[in-house]
């Protein structure tokens, strides 16, 4: 069969070059599985919902100018933050003398969803008092608020209310 024995490198060689086709085939194999689409079950959409960018506006121009023209604020969110359990309510300071009325400890602030039917208070911890800021305001600075927001009941996207004394902040989105 063979005239001459192949020699040590000869047989390596030989011995790379079939397990190298074989790595290959079996690479190739895997590959095409890999391309191949999973099934679609009925009723449910082909194409996966990618996050979206857009972000509808959280308070309209209109109602912007009025809480910087009557109440001397602007800026106002609401975030669903400590994994829900607590809903927080932000807002910037235009002028201080209108925006005393959010500051004041004599009025109890509330937030309203009513998509859960609930009213949210502000808790009082023991050794902290009120989780909100009540120190006169400034100008220019941010003040927030913390809900308690026990059983998750308000969600991400609901439109809540907020109110403080006379003021009320409406279709606020919790972000």
């Amino acid at each position: 069969m063979f005239k001459k024995l192949a020699t040590g490198t000869q047989l390596r060689l030989l011995t790379i070059l079939l397990a190298s086709g074989l790595l290959l085939s079996s690479v190739r194999a895997q590959s095409a599985q890999g391309v191949e689409k999973p099934a679609v079950p009925a009723g449910k959409p082909a194409v996966a919902a990618a996050p979206s960018r857009y972000r509808p506006n959280r308070v309209s121009k209109r109602a912007g100018e009025y809480y910087g023209l009557v109440w001397g604020v602007d800026s106002l969110s609401v975030k669903w933050t400590e994994s829900g359990e607590v809903i927080r309510f932000n807002y910037r300071v235009l002028d201080a003398d209108k925006a005393k009325v959010l500051n004041d400890k004599k009025n109890e602030p509330s937030l309203i969803d009513p998509q859960a039917g609930v009213k949210l208070v502000v808790p009082s911890l023991e050794k902290v008092g009120q989780l909100r800021q009540s120190a006169t305001p400034e100008a220019g600075k941010v003040y927030w608020m913390a809900f308690s927001n026990k059983g998750r009941l308000v969600k991400r996207g609901d439109r809540v209310s907020v109110e403080i004394g006379k003021f009320r902040a409406d279709g606020l989105v919790v972000d």
